[in-house]
């Protein structure tokens, strides 16, 4: 086994903002040495490794890399444990499991990405979070400085870039926006990106799996921008409406006919559609489009612990009902019956006899 110690120290070393100078100092050694031992030239002697340890805070098997197994299994209970948390929309608890993780790792990344995120949905003011509005005060500086340790320590470039954009993003939510916008201007384009070019490195037996994964994470991407188009009051009700339509024309061809239940955001946008047809004064679209969403609002409440779809472009593909990330605890049915149908655009539906009974379906 390559014995990692240099690379351990360098990373807890600038983790920690010290210069090699200033662990040269504390250790009596020359800051040659350090930087040697970084560049993994040579190794620290022995009787120096419990001082390092001692002064990182970590113990020696850590400062070693022995006991990376061991952290690799705990992490992932942690991670489990997360995931339950956030699909049953239950984000305090999810603070607490990333920061009791974070106590006994303190510098593993997933977990601080985690704490990060869960503090972030913690401010979300469309799930049913009572202190919403006190955690976005709450928890600012501390997603600010963990999005920031992460972007500039962690090994990790998916997780690193996941916590990059989600800090700009943070940023401009916050009224900051040309702090969040230098950070996005900061990413790499989208042209750039690895799915473009990795086709020619590929194996046969890889190239199937490469291409439909590759229309997945496209077919996201323009499902994102129609997303925008139909929630960022670009269009007019007409031109939304047409582009829902469109939104859902899409999906079934991407998915084919296997995809009502797996998705949360169903109910939601058939839901959003109905509100726009309402205020076209479309009122038999707006029922009927209502009621598709009710159909889906259950079929995803009803949605089993583990699910297969199968389509044409995309293969087989599972779901599991711990994938789903809510800041909501309520069934999507009590969402729907609680708030989205109590939007005031319906009130021109709200007596008939068609909408009561969808309430009832509900």
């Amino acid at each position: 086994m390559k014995l990692r110690i240099g690379e351990k120290i360098k990373v807890l070393r600038r983790e920690r903002d010290m210069t090699q100078e200033e662990l040269a100092e504390q250790l009596g050694v020359t800051y040659q040495s350090v930087s040697r031992w970084e560049t993994c030239t040579c190794y620290p002697d022995l009787e120096l490794l419990p001082v390092i340890a001692g002064i990182f805070g970590v113990t020696m098997d850590h400062l070693m890399g022995l006991d990376t197994e061991a952290e690799q299994k705990a992490v992932a209970i942690y991670l489990e444990q997360f995931q339950q948390a956030i699909s049953e929309g239950r984000i305090d608890d999810c603070i607490s499991i990333a920061r009791e993780g974070i106590q006994e790792y303190p510098n593993n990344y997933s977990l601080l990405n985690k704490l990060m995120y869960a503090l972030f949905v913690a401010g979300d003011e469309t799930g049913n979070i009572p202190n919403w509005r006190e955690n976005i005060q709450k928890y600012d500086e501390e997603i600010v400085s963990l999005g920031e340790r992460i972007m500039k320590y962690c090994p990790d470039q998916n997780i690193r870039l996941e916590a990059t954009a989600r800090l700009a993003f943070h940023h401009c939510d916050r009224g900051r926006k040309a702090q969040g916008r230098a950070i996005f201007d900061s990413l790499p384009p989208m042209s750039l990106c690895r799915e473009n070019f990795q086709w020619w490195s590929l194996e046969e037996h890889e190239k199937l799996p490469f291409v439909r994964k590759r229309i997945e994470d496209a077919y996201s991407a323009l499902d994102a921008g129609l997303f925008n188009l139909c929630y960022g009051d670009l269009l007019s009700d007409e031109e939304v409406a047409k582009v829902f339509e469109k939104k859902f024309a899409l999906k079934k061809l991407i998915y084919d006919e296997n995809w009502e239940s797996s998705f949360f955001y169903n109910a939601q946008n058939y839901a959003r559609m109905a509100r726009v047809y309402a205020r076209l004064g479309r009122e038999e679209a707006c029922i009927v489009t209502l009621q598709k969403a009710a159909e889906a609002a259950k079929a995803f409440d009803s949605r089993p612990e583990e699910g297969r779809i199968s389509t044409l472009l995309l293969g087989e593909q599972t779901f599991r009902r711990s994938d789903h990330h809510t800041a909501d605890d309520r069934p999507v049915c009590r969402i729907l019956k609680d708030t989205w149908m109590a939007e005031q655009d319906f009130d021109v539906i709200r007596n008939t006899t068609a909408f009561q009974k969808i309430q009832k379906f509900l």
